[in-house]
């Protein structure tokens, strides 16, 4: 039987995850402290706390993946741009490596930015959806914990 504490306490473990925007690691560390303390109480909070986990270090992965893609971009658009400065003759043909890593990096961006709209519109769901009762569906999320 549910009642208003499981799914104050389930929502909460949503909620818990902007944390992370008091303290480095909070989205994990709260989360998984709530869902700890609770789990044994209902298989709700449960199903809710794995869900959250799950989610959080999905988007973990995908950013250090696109940081671990970005990471050789940045090098080369640190050695164009050096390059660049060193070009005496400039000619419009020489800024062909150095807008490619450009876009690139504005690529990154966006996959980051898309990235925090996702995490902050499916947590707020998450949240909302717990307080009524239902489990989500974190989109994207990678099953960690079973």
């Amino acid at each position: 039987m549910l009642n208003k504490n499981i799914h104050n306490t389930a929502s909460l473990i949503h909620i818990s995850t902007f944390a992370k925007y008091i303290f480095p690691f909070g989205n994990f560390i709260l989360p998984l402290l709530i869902w700890s303390l609770n789990k044994d109480k209902s298989s709700f909070i449960d199903d809710n706390g794995k869900r959250v986990l799950n989610f959080q270090f999905s988007i973990l992965f995908y950013f250090l993946i696109m940081l671990l893609i970005c990471i050789p971009i940045a090098i080369n658009f640190g050695i164009d741009f050096i390059n660049l400065k060193e070009i005496k003759d400039f000619r419009i043909n020489d800024l062909a490596g150095f807008t490619s890593s450009i876009i690139l990096l504005v690529l990154f961006c966006l996959f980051n930015s898309l990235l925090f709209i996702i995490d902050l519109l499916t947590t707020i769901i998450g949240a909302i959806k717990a307080r009524e009762g239902k489990l989500y569906n974190y989109p994207l999320a990678i099953n960690f914990i079973k």
